[in-house]
Parts: C-alpha cells; sequence; structure tokens
C-alpha cells in the first residue's frame, strides 16, 4: 500500500500558485505594519494624550489639537511648509532641463553628469553646512557678491524677509539632482521610434519635447513630483543645521516644531509632537492622494 500524503501537503501542492505569491510579500508586508502602520496608528494615538514620554500618559482628547489652532508658531511653521513646497518644486523642471543638457554624447559628458550627480550622493549635513558658510556675511561668497552690486552686506540667515528662501535654495541644489537623475533614466527608456516618426513629421523644439517626449516620462514625472512634495513637507536637516528655527522661529517648519516641542531640552512635550506630526502626515497624504487620482485618471483617458 502507498503511504498517504499529509493533508498540509496536499493542501499546499494545489494551492501553491495562489499562496507563492503572498509568501514572498509576507516579510515585506510585516515590515510594513511594524515599522511604518503601527507608529502611524502610535502617533495618533499618543497626540489625544499629555505625556512626557516617560510617565503615565494623561487623556486630553482633542486638547492638543486646540491648542495647535491657536499658536502662532504652528501657522509660521504652516506658512514657511506652503513657502517650501511651492519653491521646491522648481527642482523637477530645473532636474528635466539638466537631464535634456546630459542625454547627449558629447567629450567630457561623464565628468558633467558625476558633477551635477555630486550633491545628491552628500550629506543634508554637508549641503546646510556649505550654504552657512555661502551665506556668512564676512567672508560668503553670495555675500561679498551682494555687498559689490549693491554696496552692502546682507545676512541672508539672520534676516527674516530672506532666510527661508536662502534654506529652500539649499535644499533645491541635492533635490535637482535627484529629480535629473529620475529623468536620465526616464530619457534611457524613451522609444526611438516615436521620436523619429515625429521628427519626420515636422516635430521639433518645445513641440517635439511637449508632445513626443514628456509624456513617456510621466513615470518619472510622478515620482519626481511625490518625492518633492514629501521632501518639502518633511523638510527638517537644513533648519536644523542652517538656522535652528531662527532668527525668531521665522524659519521653522512643521517637522522642526515638532521636533523642538517633543524631543528637545525644551520640549518632551510628545502629546503636542504627535499632534503636529498628524497634521503634517494628513498634509502629505492629501497631495500624495491628488496625484495617484490624477495618474489613474490620466492612464484610463489614454
Amino acid at each position: 500500500m502507498s503511504e498517504a500524503v499529509p493533508s498540509s501537503t496536499g493542501y499546499w501542492k494545489k494551492n501553491q500558485q495562489r499562496l507563492a505569491p503572498w509568501l514572498f510579500l509576507a516579510p515585506g508586508m510585516a515590515m510594513f505594519v511594524i515599522y511604518v502602520l503601527f507608529p502611524i496608528i502610535e502617533s495618533i494615538w499618543i497626540s489625544f494624550h499629555d505625556w512626557d514620554g516617560l510617565g503615565d500618559k494623561v487623556w486630553i482628547g482633542l486638547g492638543n489639537y486646540v491648542e495647535l489652532m491657536g499658536d502662532d508658531s504652528f501657522y509660521t511653521s504652516l506658512k514657511n511648509n506652503v513657502l517650501w513646497l511651492v519653491l521646491y518644486l522648481l527642482s523637477i523642471p530645473a532636474g528635466l532641463a539638466v537631464a535634456l543638457f546630459l542625454n547627449q554624447t558629447v567629450t567630457g559628458i561623464r565628468l558633467y553628469k558625476s558633477l551635477f550627480f555630486f550633491p545628491f550622493v552628500i550629506s543634508q549635513v554637508v549641503v546646510g553646512l556649505i550654504f552657512t558658510w555661502f551665506y556668512a556675511p564676512d567672508f560668503g561668497l553670495f555675500s561679498k557678491l551682494i555687498e559689490n552690486l549693491t554696496g552692502q552686506q546682507i545676512a541672508i540667515l539672520a534676516d527674516e524677509r530672506f532666510v527661508t528662501y536662502g534654506i529652500i535654495v539649499a535644499g533645491l541644489w541635492p533635490q535637482t539632482a535627484y529629480c535629473m537623475i529620475l529623468y536620465l533614466t526616464g530619457l534611457n527608456n524613451i522609444n526611438p521610434e516615436q521620436v523619429e516618426a515625429a521628427r519626420m513629421d515636422g516635430a521639433k523644439g518645445i513641440k517635439l519635447l511637449w508632445y513626443v517626449v514628456l509624456p513617456q516620462l510621466a513615470p518619472a514625472t510622478f515620482i519626481a513630483m511625490v518625492v518633492t512634495v514629501i521632501g518639502s513637507l518633511r523638510s527638517f536637516d537644513l533648519v536644523s543645521i542652517m538656522t535652528s528655527g531662527g532668527p525668531y522661529g521665522s524659519s521653522q517648519v512643521l517637522s522642526y516644531f515638532m521636533y523642538e516641542q517633543a524631543l528637545s531640552e525644551y520640549g518632551f512635550r510628545m502629546g503636542y509632537g504627535a499632534a503636529i506630526a498628524v497634521v503634517l502626515f494628513l498634509i502629505m497624504m492629501i497631495f500624495i492622494t491628488l496625484f495617484i487620482v490624477r495618474m489613474l485618471m490620466q492612464e484610463r483617458n489614454s
């Protein structure tokens, strides 16, 4: 008599093709739940409490959010985040322009690519220090240039009118390099037959770019848009290194405001910091959802 096949083995053989993908996805899904989904839920829960991070949590409901709505520092941070968002998006067309320039075969193009790629591989801390020296009133190159043109020095990082713009320019440097990389990858995957057919029909210059090249770069544009929006809303490194939110809190953004309230030596208000984090998370989700919905609608219409 032949040995009976265990029921578990028989079930696996019958459902192998259906179960195998889930087994491959299981480790990634477990990591996502543990390190992404659970912290989000926990942050939302903490935002309803008054908690110093060590003692017992005290339930206060929407108290942190009510306080947040009356906090002037919150509105300053929110205004700066909107400014970051609008100006940071300039890295996308700038990255596309650089990618189009580098997407050609000329002598020394690899050297040019390396130079433009360089800002992306260095730390944000290094970028912050470089631009802090660049703006320095005594010896900074930018300060000397302004002095030669106008006859007076301007301390960019000490002036409430210009400080946020100065930090955003520093952030645009590596972000443009990142968008450039995305578009260079997309340009290498463009269908050359469509480009040649368009040229035969008389398309060239801006028309060729707008009607033939850019539609094929839509996936790269989507990724660049999402990453740039997220990067602008969680801008922390440069603000911390260059100004620490100053002068007088004028360059604060929501992520730095959250850190200052919850984790700095003046903070330990974990519940209030979690409420700021939840607001920042909701803003990110709104923008990302809009991008995804727009992309799906474009795919359905095409």
